[in-house]
């Protein structure tokens, strides 16, 4: 596969199983770069959340909506991954950027993602069309069993939404649908490399485990939504904004540029948790009454 086009047996995997691994995505400079940054960016950490797992580890992440002119904008906006999620959504509409988050899981103290699919969360912000969503992970670190990789139910994507509640304060799918997936379908741990790719649909079920290990596992996952798509409870407007490509060389071209005018999310603004009354002050009730067994 070139950087830039995907091969029909790609496109034919990640419909059938729901996910693509993609491995060098990007360069050893690409994700130099981008790791730096990621370490020394202070709004960047400012802005990050913390979210507690039904253990009460912390797994951290800071999202922000619009792509700008820095270097996680130029990597959400390159010719490399756009046109490949043009290609896996299969659709003539323009391809639009929902968000991205830098996921930051530290040694010996990340916390877990619980089962859930992304559909879940962005059910709430109102997508009508869940085959038009897409997210795409590049891996800024090696991410194994070890320190908490991400892990897939293969065709999961194909059972549809399942209902989900709270589990700490994550929202996590009903875990009856995910027994009798992981009866069903084959679980697969998604061990990447530093550079690697992983497109992921907003339907498959997946988690990661918290990270025990001595190394931390830093990724950046970029979401994507077709125009077509409507979002009728998202107040942000990137969803519905075409993206502006640029060449994958803007990456390594790139001067520091500060992330102080990007449009984070505050928790008190995230459409999953409103919807279950986190912003009223009764998080710790709700997830005692809501919990997912």
């Amino acid at each position: 596969m070139s950087a830039k086009r995907l091969s029909p047996e790609d496109i034919n995997s990640y419909h059938d199983q729901g996910y693509l691994v993609i491995k060098n995505f990007c360069s050893p400079k690409e994700i130099d770069k981008l790791y730096s940054t990621a370490l020394q960016d202070q709004a960047m950490q400012k802005n990050a959340l913390d979210l507690n797992d039904q253990s009460g580890k912390k797994t951290k992440l800071s999202l922000w909506f619009t792509p700008g002119n820095d270097v996680f904008g130029y990597l959400t906006r390159s010719e490399k991954i756009v046109h490949a999620v043009q290609q896996l959504l299969g659709n003539r509409a323009a391809v639009c950027h929902f968000h991205s988050k830098l996921m930051q899981k530290e040694p010996r103290v990340g916390g877990a993602w619980e089962w859930h699919q992304d559909y879940g969360y962005w059910y709430k912000n109102q997508f009508m069309f869940p085959d038009q969503l897409i997210s795409v992970m590049v891996a800024l670190t090696p991410a194994n069993k070890a320190n908490g990789c991400l892990q897939v139910i293969e065709g999961s994507h194909k059972i549809g939404r399942v209902n989900h509640g709270f589990a700490g304060e994550q929202v996590g799918a009903d875990m009856e649908m995910v027994n009798n997936a992981l009866k069903t379908m084959n679980l697969v741990y998604a061990e990447l490399e530093a550079g690697d790719a992983l497109f992921f649909h907003s339907n498959i079920l997946h988690r990661s485990e918290a990270n025990l290990s001595e190394h931390a596992r830093w990724s950046i996952i970029s979401c994507y939504s077709l125009q077509s798509n409507l979002a009728y409870n998202e107040t942000s407007t990137s969803w519905k904004t075409p993206v502006h490509v640029v060449p994958d060389e803007a990456i390594l071209e790139w001067k520091a540029e500060s992330f102080s005018g990007a449009d984070f999310l505050k928790k008190e603004n995230d459409p999953a948790l409103k919807a279950t009354g986190w912003e009223e002050g009764v998080n710790k009730v709700a997830v005692t009454q809501t919990r997912i067994p």
